[in-house]
């Protein structure tokens, strides 16, 4: 295993949602910009929000996000090891884009035979340990610096000798370190100084410095705070990044975090017609993918809000049941709360509803399911005339075609094949593939993720439903929201360009780990 000590850094994190993601990407187009050659990693990623590669490998869709922002194509080499949690115990393991299991949090953390602690067994973590180590080498072998991002906090003494995404990665590969901590939380300098102080003699060798995240008000304020961490800890603080609303860039998860009632913020532009057009997507157990709705949030006038009531689809123009990594739970969930009740009701009624993927497939017939959920033969909401089975092996592709007289490209995740065996497609009048489902009256189905964000097919989409619910809307005709994202993540790389010390990242970047960094005591128990 190479030693090499240049071309890296990890981006660490006081806690989950810290902003590790966000800085990583900001730091990836910072450096891009300057003409670096740069690509994201991370070892393992815990996340329904997932991409499929051009050669058909799974990854996190956060580092597919900062491929982009490095202006690189994704691959599996930025996420080795994904986990897609199937329920609060299991999980299943995509390792270098493939699916390879189910296991539970047990069988893959087990036990060490020298202690009751938790952790990947002995010989499973090493040899995954040498894998991602691997993968991260391939990168820095092609490129000029490789920005790594790790996983929750890297003081989860519980974890520490399992670990391979945080401390574990960055001893074995000598990067250096930098933590990032959430102000907007509070508490930000005991965190900072707490995940230091709890870092064993080894790991806060590696620990270069601390970088405050999502930051109101005058930042002179701060300054004696930073100088007191500072004399605490021997680290400087490399930047303070102001809060920055309205970002709108792929989140890793929605892990954890309730989405109902949230609006997405993007959707506060003005309708470029008489009317607003409202969209509620249903907030299911385990969605995965919920980023597909960002393009419509996009569009001037078109408000996106996610929801779990019936009630709360009585205004809705358009009701969107999104992608879930367990559709027949899915489907329990939207019987018990009435939910099931009401979209079919909006069918007979002919007011729009869009499934994808796992709410397309739950928007069918009949769900034959004994790999995901093993429940056998479950009835769906009967809407779409679908039959979907579930197949051992996944599938996973990046097709295109055309739908609505438009092009149209997307990307596939999913163990459920669908036979269609009545409707009609989705409407398509050029030589090309229609776009993957099928449409009953104003009922739209798809496996097809990301189809929304091709422009000329979400407007005539969109078109269609202002249509069907009698709404004055019209869409934009210069949404490019390809180009919004851009110029988000444009934003991400001037937070890191103005509000980072860019000199001494770059010093981290290039030479790596400072000589005499002080311990902090009492540092990890052994």
């Amino acid at each position: 295993m190479s030693k090499r000590t240049t071309g890296g850094l990890l981006v660490a994190g006081t806690t989950s949602d810290a902003g590790k993601s966000v800085v990583t990407a900001g730091i990836c187009r910072w450096l891009a910009r300057q003409g670096v050659r740069v690509a994201p990693f991370k070892a393992q990623n815990m996340s329904l929000n997932s991409y499929v590669t051009l050669d058909g490998a799974e990854i996190g869709r956060a580092q597919a996000m900062q491929a982009a922002a490095a202006r690189v194509e994704p691959s599996a080499l930025m996420n080795p090891v994904l986990l897609k949690p199937g329920s609060d115990r299991t999980s299943q393991v995509v390792l270098l884009g493939k699916a390879v299991g189910e296991m539970s949090a047990r069988g893959y953390f087990g036990r060490h035979t020298d202690g009751p602690e938790g952790g990947l067994r002995h010989g499973r973590r090493e040899e995954l340990l040498e894998t991602v180590a691997g993968c991260l080498e391939e990168l820095r072998s092609t490129h000029d610096a490789v920005i790594c991002e790790g996983a929750g906090s890297p003081a989860e003494i519980n974890l520490r000798r399992s670990d391979i995404v945080n401390m574990g990665l960055a001893r074995a590969c000598r990067l250096p370190v930098l933590v990032v901590g959430d102000i907007d939380r509070g508490g930000v300098f005991a965190s900072l100084f707490g995940t230091t102080a709890l870092l064993a003699r080894e790991d806060q060798e590696l620990l270069a410095g601390y970088l405050v995240n999502k930051f109101r008000g005058d930042v002179s304020l701060l300054e004696p705070g930073l100088r007191m961490l500072r004399e605490l800890t021997g680290r400087p603080t490399l930047g303070v990044l102001p809060y920055q609303h309205g970002l709108g860039i792929d989140e890793e998860d929605g892990l954890g975090v309730s989405l109902r009632g949230t609006v997405r913020e993007s959707a506060v532009a003005p309708p470029h017609g008489a009317d607003v057009l409202r969209v509620a997507v249903l907030s299911v157990p385990l969605m995965s993918n919920f980023t597909d709705v960002d393009a419509l949030a996009a569009e001037p006038g078109v408000v996106v809000r996610f929801c779990d009531r019936p009630e709360e689809l009585a205004d809705a123009d358009l009701v969107v049941v999104p992608g879930t990594r367990g559709t027949v739970k899915a489907l329990e969930w939207l019987r018990a709360r009435g939910l099931a009740e009401a979209l079919v009701r909006r069918a007979a009624e002919g007011r729009p509803v869009l499934g994808v993927c796992g709410g397309y497939q739950l928007l069918g017939e009949r769900i034959e399911d004994d790999v995901e959920s093993r429940a056998g033969v479950v009835d769906g909401l009967g809407v779409l005339p679908v039959r979907v089975k579930f197949a051992r092996d996944k599938t996973l592709a990046r097709p295109h075609g055309a739908a609505l007289g438009e092009a149209v490209e997307g990307y596939e995740i999913h163990h459920g094949v669908a036979e269609v065996y009545g409707g009609e497609p989705f409407m398509c009048d050029t030589d090309e593939a229609p776009l993957d489902g099928c449409r009953v009256g104003t009922v739209w189905g798809t496996h097809w993720h990301g189809s929304l964000e091709s422009d000329g097919f979400r407007r005539a989409f969109l078109r269609r439903v202002a249509a069907d619910s009698g709404r004055a809307f019209v869409p934009a005709p210069d949404t490019r929201f390809a180009a919004l994202r851009e110029e988000q993540l444009d934003r991400l790389g001037d937070l890191i360009e103005e509000h980072a010390d860019t000199g001494a990242l770059l010093r981290l970047i290039e030479k790596g780990v400072p000589e005499g960094l002080p311990f902090v005591p009492p540092g990890a128990p052994p």
